[in-house]
């Protein structure tokens, strides 16, 4: 079963990509300090431009924000806590009724390959609302959105306070990148009110944060040698993920990534494919769907994949990360440009769905299996 909180699409179709457009070197992304970012009279749309703009790599990064660091170590040392809990009491973490989009979740979701992921283990919360919604109806239309958070109360304790901080930290943050966005925007088109980016996701209920644990292999990473061993070619359908960078352990003890080509990889517009890199402190964005529809294409998602380390040092290593999916609501309206350049072999130009509707879509066409 695929799991869709931050619902990629896959890009199979342009996974093989020739050997000569592939960019080894790396690219820095672009930076934003955080007092710049919290100042609504600072004109950052070059940088929003450059990092989100048609020729960016859907990505920037934001640097020196207060508290973060120690919030980030704080989760991400609980992710191989978590995923080394007893079999029994992670059974009782799992929510099969939203397709394992709240709590624990381990080999249910495909690969390129159609096997089933079993390298990475992921928990599911909202970090902003327990629970969304309480009407009923939603909840069985919604499942992986509207359903109520799961906490291992009484086995990890410290997970839901430490989720739920720096969940809410990049959530905050997100808002700012989104307000400088409409800013942006505004410039090459009408915004009216209420319906930037900002104002969409701050009244949202559909944020998904994504704690992310890669379990060691003893004898490396099995796949390795694809680019997207770790996480397949996809663009996020959401408006922003909010990303930090990862831990990696050997024996509970933090090392140093073992393998430099190891990391995030993103397809650009003229089809290379850049290694992104940012740093340790960082909090980084990237575009997704909903933002390119909701901008009429001025900002731009870009597809992406993460490669696992290759060789001998990667033996017995494990890996922690944890994103957050920014998203309208369910019910929040998606009006599609004439020129769509996102899914425009099914969603008609001038479209306009709810983006709970957007994603029964894509989940027709893309995901289930017709009889």
């Amino acid at each position: 079963m695929f799991t869709f909180s931050s619902f990629p699409r896959p890009v199979s179709q342009n996974a093989a990509v020739p050997r000569h457009k592939i960019t080894m070197a790396h690219s820095a992304t672009v930076s934003i300090p955080f007092s710049h970012l919290q100042d609504k009279n600072h004109d950052l749309s070059l940088k929003i431009e450059e990092g989100f703009g048609p020729n960016g790599l859907g990505i920037l990064s934001v640097t020196d924000v207060p508290g973060y660091s120690s919030l980030r170590r704080n989760l991400l040392h609980l992710a191989p806590r978590l995923a080394n809990l007893p079999e029994e009491v992670k059974d009782v973490l799992e929510d099969p009724i939203s397709r394992y989009n709240f709590g624990w979740s381990h080999g249910k979701e495909k690969l390129e390959s159609g096997k089933l992921d079993l390298l990475k283990g992921s928990f599911y919360a909202n970090p902003i609302l327990d629970t969304p919604t309480t009407d009923k109806s939603l909840i069985q239309r919604y499942p992986s959105y509207c359903r109520s958070n799961i906490w291992p109360r009484s086995t990890l304790p410290e997970l839901e306070l430490a989720f739920k901080a720096l969940g809410k930290l990049i959530f905050d943050v997100g808002l700012m990148v989104a307000y400088h966005c409409d800013q942006y925007v505004s410039k090459g088109m009408k915004v009216h009110k209420d319906e930037g980016l900002e104002s969409i996701l701050n009244r949202s209920r559909c944020h998904k944060g994504r704690l992310l644990y890669y379990f060691p292999a003893q004898q490396g990473i099995p796949g390795g040698n694809s680019m997207s061993s770790w996480c397949g070619w996809h663009t996020d359908n959401g408006s922003l993920t909010g990303l930090t960078c990862a831990i990696f352990t050997r024996d509970g003890v933090e090392v140093p990534c073992p393998d430099s080509a190891a990391g995030l990889y993103i397809r650009t517009r003229n089809d290379q494919i850049v290694k992104v890199v940012y740093g340790t402190d960082d909090i980084a964005y990237q575009i997704g769907e909903t933002a390119e529809i909701l901008s009429g294409g001025i900002l731009r998602a870009t597809p992406h994949c993460v490669q696992a380390p290759k060789g001998e040092e990667s033996a017995s290593v494990e890996r922690s990360t944890f994103a957050l999916f920014m998203q309208p609501d369910w019910d929040e309206k998606l009006n599609f440009p004439e020129e769509i350049h996102i899914h425009k072999e099914i969603i008609p130009s001038n479209a306009s769905l709810t983006y709970g509707e957007y994603l029964e879509v894509l989940l027709d066409k893309y995901y289930y299996k017709k009889q």
